[in-house]
């Protein structure tokens, strides 16, 4: 992160790719530029007949992923899917709202994380639960109240708004409450891709399967204290309206005060650690938000025709949430494999560690998405700055590119459109 001046996170990509000179055919495989593999990739590649799809189709559907009903020439040999979506995933409902989840069992490329979609009404809760993960969430929308217990028995209380994020680490118990005036919907992401929010450990499920006099003697209450307690969980049921902050946070204070740690963190305040005229990133890990030691993350926002540039992480995949706007992105892998694929709001991405890639504000609208790392630390290699940072006769020799042009792999480089 300390080298971040020194990189370019967002670029355009058409002016250098223009100035390439063109190599010759036995030297690109294919002979065409732009269209690098033998046998020929691409509609351009294919005549009208042999590109048709006379048979049957969904068009309101086929037309979400116009990549891969078309893709570019230079897409090549299968992936894994790295496209999925909270906008088909399906919505369990209850009184206090819904959720909806994206795991690895439907999205088997996510193995490090997976991502839940959660709505709150106003006075909804999520019951008091905790995980055997590290859960971190983003809000999307509205206000909501959070409690949580650290492991030396100190509580906070907080509120959190659009913008702002919160992490409880493995095993720390909490409860989540919408507040008014809209209630409140987020994004949670754990730290293990099988991880599921249908499988957290509930307060309800314990005291049920718990014998009465058991419960009875820790508590130190009468048996009958205990005989209308839930049969079935409440997961999220609809609650009062919560009282303020302030009375809220004055009713579970305890000699042992609050906890050392600061359990949210708001992106909205934070500044962002580069501007160019193509965008700007927001970089959140350990390093500003100490508890966050399982989770990474980079809120970016992508001017239209503006273009995260070519790069790649070495530490960790890179599991992306679409927030607005349209993208494109293109992962390449060993093989050779490369594919394009589209994202829209809502929308999961998932770039296995040290997969090279771009993403392309293909909109007419600023493009926002979240890139999360399973590490404490965010990482990334540029391609740009890796060239520039190469003895110039190297890089001559690789891609056979006109001398005179060079020199611009050494220049700083103006990352947007003009």
């Amino acid at each position: 992160m300390n080298s971040l001046s020194r990189r370019n996170l967002l670029s355009v990509g058409a002016a250098a790719g223009g100035a390439m000179a063109i190599t010759s055919a036995a030297a690109q495989g294919g002979g065409v530029f732009g269209n690098p593999d033998r046998p020929a990739e691409g509609r351009i590649n294919a005549s009208p007949e042999a590109f048709s799809e006379p048979g049957p189709k969904n068009p309101s559907l086929a037309s979400q992923f116009p990549s891969f009903q078309d893709p570019p020439a230079t897409d090549v040999a299968g992936m894994d899917l790295f496209w999925a979506s909270f906008n088909n995933a399906h919505k369990r409902v209850q009184s206090g709202g819904w959720a909806r989840e994206v795991t690895q069992g439907d999205f088997a490329i996510s193995e490090a994380v997976s991502g839940v979609n959660m709505r709150l009404s106003v006075g909804g809760v999520r019951e008091l639960h905790w995980h055997q993960q590290a859960e971190w969430a983003v809000m999307v929308d509205g206000n909501c109240r959070i409690t949580v217990l650290d492991a030396k028995g100190r509580p906070a209380v907080r509120d959190v708004k659009q913008g702002d994020l919160w992490y409880f680490p493995p095993g720390l118990p909490h409860s989540l409450q919408g507040l008014g005036p809209s209630g409140a919907e987020f994004v949670l992401v754990f730290d293990n891709g099988r991880a599921s929010e249908f499988n957290t450990l509930l307060l309800t499920e314990w005291m049920a399967h718990t014998p009465p006099e058991v419960l009875a003697e820790n508590f130190d209450l009468p048996i009958d204290a205990f005989k209308k307690i839930p049969i079935d969980d409440l997961w999220i049921y609809q609650g009062p309206t919560p009282a303020a902050l302030s009375d809220a946070q004055e009713a579970v204070r305890t000699p042992l005060g609050e906890p050392d740690a600061e359990f949210t963190f708001s992106m909205t305040d934070m500044k962002p650690n580069k501007i160019t005229k193509g965008g700007q990133v927001k970089i959140i890990d350990s390093n500003n938000f100490p508890i966050s030691k399982n989770i990474a993350a980079a809120l970016v926002t992508v001017k239209p025709g503006g273009m995260r540039e070519l790069h790649w992480h070495p530490n960790a995949d890179e599991w992306q949430y679409y927030i607005s706007g349209q993208a494109k992105m293109t992962v390449f892998n060993t093989g050779p494999r490369a594919q394009t694929a589209d994202f829209n709001p809502g929308d999961v991405g998932v770039v296995k560690k040290s997969l090279g890639h771009y993403v392309k504000n293909v909109g007419s609208n600023d493009l926002v998405f979240l890139e999360i790392f399973k590490d404490s630390q965010y990482q990334e290699v540029s391609l740009a700055q890796w060239l520039s940072c190469t003895p110039l006769d190297l890089i001559a020799s690789h891609l056979n590119l006109d001398p005179k042009l060079l020199s611009k792999f050494k220049s700083p480089r103006v990352v947007v459109p003009s």
